[in-house]
């Protein structure tokens, strides 16, 4: 890896990170001149970053405007998740049926590891890192179906993060979301795959509930 690829992968895992946890707002300009500013080298490897965050959809090009921090209508997150709550629940209920016992104690540790984490931050956030830090994308691999992980996990994954992460941290909702991840995990472990099921379909509703309900707040 060249060292423009290097700083390439670093923007584009910074400015991820910036956007999925709210630091950087739907909307806001993001440019190549800006990075370059704040990172130092040559606009190539910020070209690249914007291009690669392009591509996940967390950055869209806006004419006259430049690159922009994505911003989804209601309509267009409820098509989301449509789809998400149907395929993620079928995730779950193959992963109940297919997951190792030893993956499932993994599971059960990273939980507890959200749980420090959560009161880390005095129970106001709800923050997972992507892959298998995330319990979501653990549930997706558990499943065994590479064709649902690639459905979940692919160009959409870090842009339902982003509005995850939106309803992880209003009032209550991180330690009730721990709480449903917990019954989720524990269904899973005693191989109840119908429950699992339930429960995951039960937890992204709420989600988007939640999500429905924040917006609809920002909008009035």
């Amino acid at each position: 890896m060249t060292e423009t690829q290097t700083l390439a992968e670093k923007v584009f895992a910074d400015v991820t990170t910036e956007i999925v946890r709210g630091e950087r707002k739907p909307g806001e300009r993001i440019s190549e001149q800006m990075l370059v500013e704040k990172y130092g080298g040559s606009r190539a490897p910020m070209r690249e970053a914007i291009q690669k965050l392009e591509a996940r959809h967390l950055v869209v090009r806006i004419p006259h405007a430049g690159a922009r921090v994505v911003s989804l209508s209601l309509a267009e997150l409820r098509d989301i998740y449509e789809v998400r709550v149907e395929l993620e629940s079928m995730a779950c209920r193959l992963a109940a049926e297919r997951m190792t016992d030893d993956e499932i104690a993994e599971l059960q540790q990273l939980l507890k590891n959200h749980e420090d984490s959560i009161e880390a931050e005095q129970g106001m956030a709800y923050y997972q890192k992507a892959g298998d830090l995330d319990l979501h994308y653990r549930l997706i691999r558990g499943s065994k179906n590479e064709r649902l992980h690639q459905m979940l996990c692919g160009e959409l994954y870090h842009l339902v993060r982003m509005y995850r992460y939106q309803t992880s941290t209003s009032e209550k909702r991180p330690l009730q979301a721990l709480q449903e991840h917990q019954r989720i995990v524990e269904a899973i472990a005693a191989r109840d795959a119908e429950l699992a099921e339930l429960l995951m379909r039960r937890h992204i509703q709420t989600s988007l509930q939640n999500l429905e309900f924040l917006l609809e707040q920002s909008q009035a």
